[in-house]
């Protein structure tokens, strides 16, 4: 079954063009149940039924996975058993008759405004950390990026003068975003006053740099991200995606319409971007049970 893996794993470099991320997602759930599957001595794409697929689900339920990770996890599964299906490795797919866990719709948290210009003001110092820092949370809260597309920002993909991003989203889909004026101001000071220094040769394809003059990773944001935090003395556990539920949330409340939120956004689906109307609604009716004479 690994080497069924393997070629599918090929498959969505290839093919699907998944991101990277999800890729490795995928990989690490079809391990998971690949072993399950050689623990019950099941050998073969055909020997697989829907009865194995759901114990295994009901497995990783009891290991504490929750609603999110096993439709996840399922979704790998469906797409592998399709691929083995299409691709003529097996004649059925016992996926394919398997519900998907119902989920609940969680509120994303965001920052109020004061919140974001307390983060913001807890990066303004004259450190080359600080002005770096400022200048990223400013692009990542000014266009809803999502992180791993904020570390990958290139030079030649944002335009200071014209104030367009460009950045490559999932799927590899390609999306032009606005980009107001302070983060332009932010940025272009950084680079004017720090990436300059730190890539003196402009050999460093990529916007924000770490201290060694190389791109900076996911991980070290984020840890930028809580530790600006605590310093603007924001006590709800934030990330970077804080920032993007922020845009999101912000740009709503002040009149967006939803198409044009889902385009910035990069969302496939008009529904994905609708649980920011849950968002919004919540708000309002706490402004009204907290303003209004009968609330």
């Amino acid at each position: 079954m690994n080497e069924y893996l393997d070629l599918f794993l090929t498959y969505l470099t290839v093919e699907k063009g998944l991101s990277s991320n999800t890729q490795q997602a995928y990989s690490r759930d079809l391990v998971r149940y690949l072993a399950f599957l050689e623990r019950k001595d099941c050998a073969t794409p055909d020997a697989i039924t829907p009865v194995l697929i759901a114990s295994h689900l009901e497995q990783i339920r009891s290991e504490g996975l929750g609603p999110r990770s096993r439709g996840r996890a399922l979704s790998a599964i469906r797409m592998f058993h399709r691929f083995l299906l299409v691709e003529n490795y097996a004649t059925h797919n016992p996926a394919s008759i398997i519900e998907a866990p119902r989920t609940l719709h969680t509120l994303p948290g965001f920052l109020s405004a004061i919140e974001v210009d307390s983060l913001l003001a807890a990066c303004r110092g004259p450190r080359p950390e600080d002005v770096r820092d400022l200048a990223m949370l400013e692009l990542l809260y000014a266009t809803g990026l999502r992180v791993s597309e904020l570390v990958m920002v290139r030079l030649r993909e944002i335009n200071l003068d014209s104030g367009y991003l460009l950045t490559l989203g999932k799927g590899n889909k390609e999306r032009l975003i606005p980009v107001g004026e302070s983060a332009r101001d932010r940025v272009r000071s950084y680079c004017e006053t720090v990436r300059k220094h730190r890539d003196p040769g402009g050999i460093v394809p990529f916007l924000f740099l770490s201290r060694q003059g190389e791109a900076m990773s996911r991980q070290a944001f984020w840890n930028i991200v809580k530790k600006r935090a605590r310093t603007a003395g924001i006590t709800t556990s934030i990330s970077p995606h804080t920032l993007r539920h922020s845009f999101a949330t912000h740009l709503l409340e002040n009149g967006a319409d939803l198409r044009s939120v889902q385009i910035m956004l990069g969302h496939a689906d008009l529904s994905t971007t609708q649980i920011y109307t849950h968002v919004t609604r919540e708000r309002l009716k706490q402004l009204h049970r907290q303003i209004h004479p009968r609330g």
